[in-house]
């Protein structure tokens, strides 16, 4: 089944879950005080998933790898700053282990699809050269 919009894209849906689990995390009374870690992890976590969503929406795959190295380089800040709340003692160490894998594994997927598409032989747009070809492909 060809994608035809970021939600389609697995690594959209893995980083739109993450995204639930880190807001549901910093909701908890000890972490939701620290408004400044609270504010940086939350916009680090929705910077992962947004960039998947724009660089999607450029149609053309350097955008869209340019893009994913973004979300990547995300991935990474939400990885150490829940080492900070797990060392602040905000969070439960089984649950940073589990969302540090999480976000490790999404990493690495990224980094898989960036390698596709730099690989692929596709170097213009993703839907052809008209934005007319792309409107009639989403139809």
């Amino acid at each position: 089944m060809p994608i035809k919009n970021f939600v389609d894209l697995e690594i959209w849906q893995d980083a739109r879950a993450l995204t639930r689990a880190i807001y549901k995390l910093t909701n908890d009374p000890k972490f939701a005080k620290d408004f400044g870690l609270r504010d940086q992890i939350r916009h680090a976590v929705v910077s992962v998933m947004s960039n998947i969503a724009e660089g999607f929406e450029r149609d053309s795959n350097p955008e869209f790898i340019q893009f994913l190295y973004v979300a990547k380089g995300s991935c990474g800040e939400v990885r150490s700053q829940l080492y900070v709340a797990k060392d602040q003692g905000y969070v439960d160490a089984k649950l940073v282990d589990d969302l540090l894998t999480s976000l490790t594994r999404l990493s690495v997927m990224i980094k898989h699809l960036i390698d596709h598409l730099k690989h692929s032989g596709m170097r213009g747009p993703k839907y052809g050269s008209s934005s007319s070809s792309r409107r009639a492909e989403m139809s």
